[in-house]
């Protein structure tokens, strides 16, 4: 049986796992029989720990991406959405290691507006203070099961939730120490069924091509920022810089000016109850809100109006 299951795959590792130089890329149907099995299961901790050492040294391709994302999709509960309005989905992965964590800070913008926000993750990195503790800590909701989510509502969903198997994955970096494919899966994936906006974001720039590339393949909307330490709210000491897509093409976005105004320096090293303390004063109007949120939320609301009414 054991040896099965490493062989499972093995013929993927052979093509993927000759170095950065020699690796060859899998096709988008290759990458989707790839990542079920691996999904499903179906191989040994042995090759499922070389499988992501070895897309860690080669790279992910946008065609491998868009395969990865067909067999994640095929499997995960999803979350359903019956209205019109578009669920905004923000992707929490990284959670804070040093910065204010204000992702639920965005949610709670958009649900101001008048838009549901479903936020999606899970804690890879103990030494992270992660989105959920936050969310816990403001009293909004988590998801137990897949269920539609009220007008305005914002509602954390746990990977191992919509996918246990993806949350394997993901919980390799804790015995390897390194991320594979899965991490950046899970901020390109849509975990809702029916209208949705996702939020993407990056942490270097040369992930912003191909995460763009792979939004494009998959004809999805979606906004891609280099986020708060990978988080996908932007980051409130600097001009947010947003790709914006409507069916995988290009939309024009509200870019901010090369020199913005001074931003309130804000506390570094946050607890969740301080970080919720902290997003509660700025959402009752005693402290400022981060411009660059500002300007996000104002660019994700447009899209989802347009959204809306097409």
């Amino acid at each position: 049986m054991f040896d099965n299951m490493v062989m499972a795959i093995s013929h993927f590792i052979r093509e993927i796992g000759r170095g950065k130089e020699g690796a060859r890329h899998l096709s988008r149907s290759q990458a989707h029989e790839l990542m079920a099995q691996v999904l499903d299961g179906a191989v040994s901790d042995l090759a499922l720990g070389a499988f992501c050492v070895a897309m860690r040294i080669k790279g992910e391709t946008p065609e491998e991406m868009a395969g990865f994302l067909d067999a994640t999709h095929e499997r995960l509960q999803r979350i359903p959405n019956p209205s019109s309005k578009p669920v905004v989905v923000l992707p929490s992965y990284n959670g804070s290691r040093r910065l204010p964590l204000l992702t639920p800070l965005l949610a709670l913008l958009l649900a101001r507006e008048g838009w549901s926000v479903l936020i999606h993750g899970g804690n890879t990195e103990d030494q992270r203070l992660a989105t959920s503790d936050v969310m816990q800590a403001l009293g909004l909701s988590v998801l137990a099961t897949p269920r539609a989510l009220a007008h305005a509502e914002v509602a954390f969903a746990p990977t191992a939730l919509l996918c246990p198997g993806l949350w394997r994955l993901l919980e390799v970096r804790r015995s390897v120490g390194l991320r594979n494919p899965g991490h950046s899966l899970v901020k390109l994936m849509n975990p809702i069924d029916g209208p949705s906006l996702r939020v993407a974001s990056y942490t270097h720039p040369e992930y912003a091509v191909s995460m763009q590339d792979t939004l494009t393949l998959l004809k999805a909307h979606a906004m891609l920022l280099r986020g708060t330490e990978g988080e996908p709210v932007a980051d409130y000491r600097r001009a947010p810089q947003m790709r914006c897509l409507l069916g995988g093409q290009p939309v024009p976005a509200a870019q901010a000016e090369a020199t913005m105004p001074e931003q309130t320096p804000l506390p570094t090293g946050l607890d969740a109850r301080a970080s919720a303390a902290l997003i509660e004063d700025m959402l009752q109007g005693r402290l400022p809100l981060p411009l660059p949120v500002q300007m996000q939320v104002t660019q994700l609301c447009a899209m989802a109006q347009q959204l809306s009414a097409s």
